[in-house]
């Protein structure tokens, strides 16, 4: 489901931010296309606001990022991605396309990896990243090698 304006602005306020058509925007646009880079963001924000620069899109997501709004992932071989999901959940990208989904934590509480010492390290999050194919890049099972 996709939180409302109404939401957002609520989340700017416990964040301590102004609440601007802008901030808002972006909100909505990262809402509207989640695992997205930020050129793509930009461009459904001036669909909305077309006087908006990149440089005030790139700036909001910086702070929303930084407020815990937003999270920044960054699949290796990726340009960033925002999302408004910020939960202790995973990735799941697709080598061919490129297409992210989401997957639930993978075990327990976060740091998510129970069990590891951390080598002299204080550990406060874990980022994991399944890669494989998704549904539409797969081969079909009748075009699979039989082993």
């Amino acid at each position: 489901m996709v939180p409302t304006s109404r939401e957002a602005a609520q989340q700017l306020r416990a964040a301590d931010l102004r609440v601007t058509r802008q901030r808002v925007a972006v909100l909505d646009a990262v809402a509207t296309y989640p695992h997205t880079d930020a050129e793509t963001i930009f461009g459904a924000v001036r669909i909305a606001l077309p006087g908006v620069s990149r440089h005030t899109v790139y700036d909001i997501l910086s702070a929303l990022t930084s407020r815990g709004i937003l999270r920044r992932i960054e699949p290796s071989g990726s340009s960033a991605r925002y999302e408004r999901r910020v939960d202790n959940h995973h990735h799941l990208v697709c080598r061919s396309c490129g297409v992210i989904a989401d997957v639930n934590h993978a075990t327990g509480e976060a740091p998510c990896l129970t069990g590891y010492d951390g080598a002299g390290f204080a550990i406060d999050e874990t980022e994991v990243v399944f890669w494989g194919l998704c549904a539409a890049c797969s081969p079909s099972e009748a075009s699979r090698p039989q082993p």
